[in-house]
């Protein structure tokens, strides 16, 4: 991993850290938000632990897939957790994903690190937003339940 670019994405959203956490790293609630539309996610696994691996299968809208997986280096539920990220032919590169409570919300950020170009970090950037949109209607339809 080189040092790269970073790319900062941030999102309160009415939930829990607790919750938002398990929405992240629990594979059948990653199946029911993950990507951003039209993008689905087909399949996850994840081995939570540090040195455990983490596969996502992101179901393109022309029938393709796209993996993405990695190791997670640090588990601290439910604040933080950091991975590193190979998605397609990329470099790999490194996501921080921070949960911070802000009263009866959860501010996530995430810190995606060392990627190897602009145009890839813009690609990332609608990612993450999408994903964090997915994020934020999960945890609404889990509230409304």
């Amino acid at each position: 991993m080189t040092d790269g670019i970073t790319l900062i994405t941030r999102r309160t959203i009415r939930a829990t850290a607790a919750r938002l956490f398990d929405a992240w790293t629990q594979p059948e609630q990653l199946r029911a938000w993950w990507g951003p539309r039209p993008v689905t996610c087909a399949g996850a696994e994840v081995d939570l632990r540090v040195g455990g691996r983490y596969r996502i299968v992101n179901a393109m809208p022309d029938g393709t897939t796209l993996l993405i997986e990695g190791e997670f280096q640090v588990v601290d539920a439910p604040h933080r957790l950091v991975y590193t990220w190979l998605c397609g032919d990329e470099e790999a590169s490194r996501v921080t994903v921070r949960f911070e409570p802000r009263g009866d919300a959860t501010e996530v950020i995430v810190v995606h690190e060392q990627i190897s170009s602009e145009r890839v970090r813009d690609s990332h950037e609608g990612g993450w937003n999408g994903c964090l949109d997915g994020l934020e209607r999960h945890a609404l339809d889990g509230a409304r339940r």
